[in-house]
Parts: structure tokens; C-alpha cells; sequence
């Protein structure tokens, strides 16, 4: 079975990287902006992942992604954090949306989160690249990605 690249995007950026990094299977994490289709064509926070299906299913990823950022908001900063899950090939579209409708029930409100394809990615500046990893005890890491990270602990243990 071939890798598989996503892009997540749905909060900041620096979340989004920790998180997927918190996954010993991931392949890589690539923290930066992410460009879809009109009329999502703005650049917006997110990460790309690429990992192993075989190793590491999708539907995994896409329950960690839910849960560490505010999927069921339509808030006014959408724009720059545009909940989505972003598909390199459009062939992962079809598994991707089943991922994503599996989950739909446990949430209420309902997810905004959607599936859009990945035109563009650009990284962030390297001073921001593995924001966690290099400095967990900034006071950002501590108050917003420590307990997005603990939450993936205390749900998916065994893969973190």
C-alpha cells in the first residue's frame, strides 16, 4: 500500500504539526499554509502529513485531527483557519469522505470541517518549523498544544 499525503487544517498551524508529530508512524509532518479550489483558494494554516495506511489508518487520523481542534465552529477566522482535511490525489477523496462521515455522529454540534483538494502548500518560515518539538515549555505550547497532545494520549495511546 503506497503512502498517502493529507493536509489538516483547522486551527494554528503549530497545533496541527504537534499533533500529527505526536504519531510514531507518521512518515513526515510539514507545518505551513495550505491553498485549495475557489472559494478556498486563500492560503490558510495547516499541515501536510504523509504516513502508511497499512501502518497507520486514515480513519486514526482523521478522529485526532476532530478532536484537537474546534471542528463543529464556523467562526469568523474560517479564512485563515479553514477547518478541512486536504487530499493530494484525488483518488483518496472517496475514503477520505468516509472517514470524515463515520465520524459526524459524535459530534454536536455538527463538524464544519470539510474535504477540499490540496492545490498548494508553502512551509512556514524555518524558525517556526517543529515549534513544540524544539520548545515545549513556551507558554503557547504549554496552554494550547499540551492538552491537545494529552487528549491524544488518553484516546490514542498505543499509536502516540
Amino acid at each position: 500500500m503506497p503512502l498517502i499525503t493529507l493536509g489538516f487544517g483547522g486551527g494554528c498551524h503549530w497545533c496541527t504539526e504537534a499533533v500529527f508529530q505526536a504519531f510514531r508512524s507518521v512518515e513526515t509532518v510539514e507545518q505551513g499554509f495550505i491553498r485549495s479550489a475557489p472559494p478556498d483558494d486563500t492560503w490558510s494554516e495547516a499541515a501536510r502529513v504523509t504516513f502508511d495506511p497499512a501502518v497507520l489508518p486514515l480513519e486514526v487520523l482523521i478522529e485526532a485531527h476532530l478532536l484537537t481542534h474546534s471542528a463543529t465552529s464556523d467562526h469568523t477566522m474560517r479564512g485563515k483557519y479553514r477547518s478541512a482535511v486536504y487530499v493530494s490525489d484525488p483518488a483518496d477523496t472517496p475514503a477520505v469522505q468516509a472517514a470524515l462521515d463515520a465520524q459526524r455522529p459524535a459530534f454536536d454540534p455538527p463538524l464544519v470541517t470539510r474535504v477540499l483538494p490540496l492545490i498548494a502548500f508553502k512551509p512556514s518560515d524555518a524558525r517556526f518549523q517543529n515549534y513544540y518539538a524544539t520548545d515545549a515549555d513556551r507558554p503557547f505550547c504549554r496552554t494550547y498544544i499540551a492538552p491537545k497532545l494529552a487528549k491524544l494520549r488518553e484516546r490514542f495511546g498505543r499509536e502516540t
